[in-house]
Order: structure tokens, then sequence, then C-alpha cells
């Protein structure tokens, strides 16, 4: 259990995009992902607190005391849920509060106890409808408002969604192979038809750490397999992948947005930018540079 100050007041969050004039409402979201899609859905009319900060690991991720005044003072508190925000649990206990807690994990379609669900665009839509159905509990004034930013924004989801499944047949079956950091691909990898072959860290968490010898099986599986790169993630440091991939003759892949969002200003910015960038980065990477995405996949995330 990590020790949190308890510091309880009222939390002023961020505002969305939505043209309705505010409720007043105010949430709070632990990940970077939960916190995009809760802006997208909630607009104007909903104040988000997003806990994690843009390229932020949230596997290590120490709770603030400005967590605990937010979620002390907050309506709802969307969780991504599994082991990226277990720590919320002692936020809440520090907190007191009245907060409805949603789990958007219990709404996607789930890969065992992997907590990735966001590498799947078919899971941000089951995501999006649970924020829709929580906000609409929460405000029933703005149903329509929430109703319809819903809408919009599984729209833009189901075309980048069909975007990136053309995108990846344009790669041979043979050569739709990826090593990573840690294993965050895996939904991303059963939706679209990739084959994870490893990971430098072989966990769902970043915490865990790689021995000597899980490196040089790495090593030998890229080699066997002909695997073309080696993908960083932006939230760590990449020197590892870069070793690993040069002992191995692979390329090194641009980083994913694959546990955080990105920055203001980067491709990675919001969800559908991560995952679009995420997907031309492994098509290209996969390809080795054969076949580019970049443009449609920008385009279809509207980034």
């Amino acid at each position: 259990m990590r020790t949190l100050v308890l510091l309880v007041a009222v939390a002023v969050a961020g505002c969305g995009d939505d043209s309705e004039s505010g409720s007043g409402l105010t949430v709070v979201a632990t990940t970077t992902q939960a916190a995009d899609l809760a802006r997208a859905v909630g607009g104007n009319r909903v104040s988000v607190d997003g806990m994690l900060p843009p390229a932020g690991d949230p596997h290590d991720y120490e709770p603030r005391p400005s967590d605990v005044e937010a979620v002390a003072g907050a309506a709802v508190v969307f969780r991504s849920g599994g082991e990226v925000d277990d720590w919320l649990a002692d936020v809440i206990d520090n907190a007191g509060g009245d907060a409805e807690v949603v789990s958007l994990i219990d709404s996607v379609n789930r890969l065992g106890d992997d907590p990735h669900w966001w590498q799947d665009a078919t899971n941000g839509v089951r995501a999006i409808e649970a924020i829709r159905a929580e906000l609409s509990k929460a405000d029933p004034d703005g149903r329509a408002a929430y109703t319809r930013n819903a809408a919009r924004t599984i729209r833009g989801l189901e075309r980048l969604d069909q975007k990136i499944s053309a995108c990846i047949e344009r790669v041979p079956a043979a050569k739709r192979k990826i090593v990573t950091t840690h294993d965050a691909l895996g939904y991303f990898a059963r939706r679209y038809g990739v084959d994870v072959v490893g990971a430098v860290i072989p966990s769902l968490s970043t915490q865990a750490q790689a021995s000597a010898g899980d490196v040089q099986r790495l090593v030998e599986q890229i080699r066997r397999e002909d695997v073309e790169a080696v993908f960083p993630e932006s939230s760590v440091n990449p020197d590892v992948e870069r070793a690993i991939a040069r002992e191995a003759g692979a390329r090194i892949g641009d980083s994913l947005y694959a546990d955080s969002l990105g920055p203001k200003g980067s491709p990675g910015e919001t969800y559908a930018g991560a995952l679009a960038a995420d997907a031309a980065a492994l098509v290209r990477g996969m390809s080795g540079g054969r076949v580019n995405c970049d443009g449609a996949l920008a385009a279809a995330s509207g980034s």
C-alpha cells in the first residue's frame, strides 16, 4: 500500500469541447485513455480530471494529494481497470466522498487478465457506451448531449478500426510479427491479426524485470522467426530494446503509445490519434518500410 497525504477539497478540472453550457458535473479518470474518452463524451457539460499525465507509466504511478482532492469532489470516477490502476483503491480510501466508481474493463471484450483493452478500437467503442450511460445517469439533463457526443466519437472509432484492419492486411501474413517492451499489445494482436512473438519484459506490467537469459532467448527467437522490428514504448527508456534489435539484426521501430497517450501536440495526444500512430508504426516496422499507411490512418483518427 502506498501512503497518501490526506487532503480533502473539491477538485477543479478541465473542460470538454461540446458547445452546451456546463452542468457542474466533475469526474475523475485514472488513465490517459479513460480521461480522453470521458472528455469526448462529456464535452463542455463535464469537467474531467485525469490522474495520469501524458507519457506517464500507469504501472508505477504514485498517486498525489491532488488525486485525493479530485476524487473527494467527484461525482464519478472512471478507472481503466485491472493492474494498471489498482492503486486507485488507496486514493478512494483516503478521499471518502460518494463518487460512483466505474471500471471500464468490465464493459469490454476482455483478454484474460490483460488490462490494455484500449489497444482494440472496438473496446474503445464499448468503453464510450459505458461512459455515456454513467454520465447520463449522473446528469439526466445532459442525456441528449452525451448521446450525441458518444455517437460522433463511435463513428470515428469505427472508421479508424476499418482503416487499421485494411492497412494490416497489406502486410504479408508471414511478416505480421512484433516484439515490444512488455505484453501490452495483446488486444491489438487479437483484433488485427498480428503475432506477438515476445516482449523485452515478459509481463503485463513494466514493473517486472527480464533476466539475461530471457533477453538472450528473445534475441534468438527474433532471429529464428525473422522479426523485422522491435518496438519500444513511449513511457519507458528504449535502450534495452535498441540493444536487442542490434544484436538480433532487426530494426528498431518507432515508439508506441502502449500504456499512455502522448503530450499535447504529439500524434498520440488523443485516444484515436495514439491508436492510429501505433498502427502506422507497426505496419512500417513489420513490412520493413515497404507499406506505409500514415496518411490514411492519421486522417481516419482526425489528427
